[in-house]
């Protein structure tokens, strides 16, 4: 192997972690303590496991079911079946079997299917064949444990056919018959070449899945810049739209590098504080109006939310800026609609600072960003 060569192989020392499991499996045991809840990458507390379930109730027959990164889905019981969280199970796929481990049983799961919009009596949730056994446990550690190579491989047999697209990650069912490829692509890609390749050399049949810039972001994990990892891939499981209006109501500088994540779409978190500064604006009246005065006309140049402060500047004076309260500013629009006009507005400023002179051009490389 050459010194620049990458082995797949050692790459990754647990590759179960990514399916919850603290320590791989081991053919032959029990594997009844590998799944811990700090290992899980979207975790979710039962605090309902505490309360003792009320005489003659029969327990809920439908569990979660977590497989790869953030895959999870609902399975039901057969009626001789008691689960615990932690249990690996062989559940109905399509087609042949797959391996999952229960993340969540018992009443908690009637709140999640109210929260994922899942009908409990619906006969589209799958079942559970059985526990999982010594077989299915040898043949599931043999599928992933080729999930690295098979993902390097496939990337360039990609290159080769000169397919515009890049596979991200690879993920076998867990009876060793199927894996399915998840790819990013910018324009659409015709891959039947390839798959015809890729079953020739695998063995198995092969499902392409292309999923956006964030899914791919979440499915890799990282660090953002605020030194945390990635809220994508640790506990956010559902993607809202993000657009430059959030970074522009919290006043944020429209600056790509800053704003971007390492999707190369804005940050997720521009959201979170979002609908705070919503609130807090209805306070402040219209920023478009104009300061009419005996000195001059001034516009609106920032705003100062928190500290309830509007800056405005002449108009015939653009450099020189007052921070007014926002107080003294519907009172001066008041006194304008009624047609009076004060003096000037340093008599109703709090704080006067010299406008720096420089030209942002970099407001047009935002406007991709709202596309995400």
């Amino acid at each position: 192997m050459e010194e620049n060569e990458v082995n797949p192989t050692k790459l990754a020392e647990n590759p179960f972690l990514s399916r919850g499991c603290c320590k791989p499996p081991q053919p032959g045991q029990k594997n009844d303590r590998i799944y811990k809840h700090r290992c899980s990458k979207f975790d979710t507390f039962d605090w309902l496991k505490t309360i003792p379930i009320p005489t003659g109730h029969v327990p809920f027959d439908v569990v979660e079911v977590r497989f790869k990164n953030s895959r999870k889905d609902f399975f039901r019981l057969t009626p001789d079946m008691t689960l615990q969280v932690g249990d690996i199970v062989a559940v109905e796929a399509s087609p042949g079997h797959d391996l999952g481990i229960v993340s969540m049983a018992g009443d908690i799961v009637k709140l999640q299917l109210r929260a994922k919009g899942v009908n409990p009596a619906s006969d589209e949730i799958r079942k559970i064949y059985r526990k999982a056994r010594i077989t299915d446990v040898e043949k599931w550690i043999t599928a992933v444990d080729l999930e690295t190579s098979t993902m390097y491989r496939t990337r360039k047999i990609a290159e080769q056919l000169g397919l515009s697209m890049k596979i991200n990650d690879v993920e076998y069912q867990g009876d060793h018959t199927k894996a399915v490829f998840y790819y990013t692509a910018d324009d659409r890609v015709d891959f039947r070449e390839l798959i015809k390749l890729l079953a020739d050399e695998f063995k198995v049949r092969i499902e392409m899945r292309q999923i956006g810039a964030r899914q791919e972001a979440s499915r890799l994990g990282g660090i953002g810049s605020c030194g945390r990892e990635l809220c994508c891939s640790t506990w956010m499981n559902q993607f809202h739209s993000v657009t430059t209006q959030a970074a522009r109501v919290q006043q944020l500088s429209l600056n790509p590098q800053k704003l971007a994540g390492q999707c190369s779409k804005l940050k997720c978190c521009l959201n979170y504080e979002y609908e705070v500064y919503l609130d807090a604006l209805k306070e402040f009246p219209n920023n478009e109006t104009v300061l009419k005065t005996k000195k001059g006309d001034a516009i609106h140049q920032k705003t100062d939310i928190f500290n309830k402060l509007m800056w405005y500047s002449y108009i015939k004076d653009p450099h020189n800026l007052m921070a007014i309260p926002v107080s003294n500013v519907i009172r001066i629009i008041e006194e304008n609609k009624n047609g009076k006009f004060p003096p000037n507005l340093e008599d109703f400023s709090n704080i006067t600072e010299k406008k720096t002179n420089f030209e942002n051009g970099i407001q047009d490389e935002m406007s991709y960003m709202d596309h995400s």
